[in-house]
């Protein structure tokens, strides 16, 4: 399959890398490149936000009143 792809540097710099290495094309390369990330150990998990219940249900919709609701009419 022929096809048009623009890398960006980090990533043309790494197919030059491997094509230096191991003396190969660049669509070589690039197949090497793409099978080694497919194969790559993935990261442990998503990210989740810890929360805890602070027995307050506050309105975020106007920030000016939350933040009179949390700090006080004196912080302003």
């Amino acid at each position: 399959m022929r096809t048009t792809v623009t890398f960006d540097e980090d990533v043309a710099s790494a197919v030059q890398a491997i094509r230096r290495e191991r003396q190969m094309g660049v669509s070589e390369a690039v197949n090497e490149l793409i099978r080694q990330g497919l194969v790559a150990p993935r990261r442990q998990g998503d990210f989740h936000q810890r929360t805890a219940a602070m027995g307050l249900r506050l309105d975020v919709a106007n920030v000016a009143d939350a933040l009179e609701v949390l700090d006080g009419v004196r912080a302003r």
